[in-house]
């Protein structure tokens, strides 16, 4: 950890169990880390590591069984009475942005009105513009007004990307962002990524199978069987 940097997110034995019938399956094991405002980071590790539990945790998108998870400087799980469903929504609204693999872009809407939906429910102050301004961004301005059918995959998940960002986040969570993807476009759409992380400075946790992508990030960390192996 660099002197004097701002932690963003720590958890403290995150811990997941899932009933499977009469079985009850571990998926993440007291998983602890800290995370750092701009850190790139990325998550590999075999199918059934524990990447996209972790990453639905560390995201509010999911309760953990057991541990603490401290985002932005607040509690939201463990140590007190646990936060109601509309807080969790405020803090998803507030504070991530998610992208993944499928891009749930919405197939009757243009792709200036899929990136502007976030706004519908929630609108940070100055945002406005923020539609055009990521689209440019992006390279996708010229795509404004075509629907999601209309588009290459690569172009898809660029309008995801944008979604993503429109209510300025700090931190934008990826879960398998290019998994649907060939070579030339996973490589645009890390390239994209490491290029928020580097000169906007935005805080990436994403996971990935993809080891040319994973090492885009400033830090890469592998799970296995539940827990961290290297962070």
């Amino acid at each position: 950890m660099t002197p004097g940097s701002e932690i963003i997110l720590e958890a403290r034995g995150l811990t997941r169990l899932y009933g499977r019938g009469s079985e009850q399956v571990q998926a993440l094991n007291g998983v602890s880390l800290q995370i750092q405002r701009g850190d790139f980071i990325s998550f590999t590790g075999p199918s059934g590591s524990g990447k996209t539990t972790l990453v639905n945790l560390l995201g509010c998108l999911d309760n953990p069984s057991a541990g603490e998870l401290d985002v932005a400087g607040r509690r939201i799980f463990g140590g007190g009475a646990p936060l109601g469903e509309r807080d969790l929504t405020r803090i998803r609204r507030e504070i991530f942005g998610y992208i993944f693999q499928n891009f749930y872009l919405i197939p009757t809407l243009t792709v200036a009105e899929n990136v502007a939906l976030p706004l519908a429910f929630y609108r940070k102050p100055g945002v406005e513009g923020e539609v055009d301004r990521l689209l440019a961004l992006l390279g996708m301005e010229h795509r404004r007004n075509h629907l999601p059918g209309q588009i290459s995959g690569g172009e898809m998940q660029r309008v995801a990307i944008a979604r993503a960002l429109v209510n300025k986040p700090a931190l934008l969570l990826a879960d398998e962002p290019t998994g649907s993807l060939d070579t030339q476009r996973t490589q645009e759409i890390g390239e994209i990524l490491q290029e928020l992380s580097a000169r906007a400075g935005l805080t990436i946790v994403m996971v990935t199978h993809n080891p040319a992508l994973a090492s885009l990030g400033t830090r890469r960390i592998e799970m296995r069987d539940g827990q961290i192996l290297d962070a």
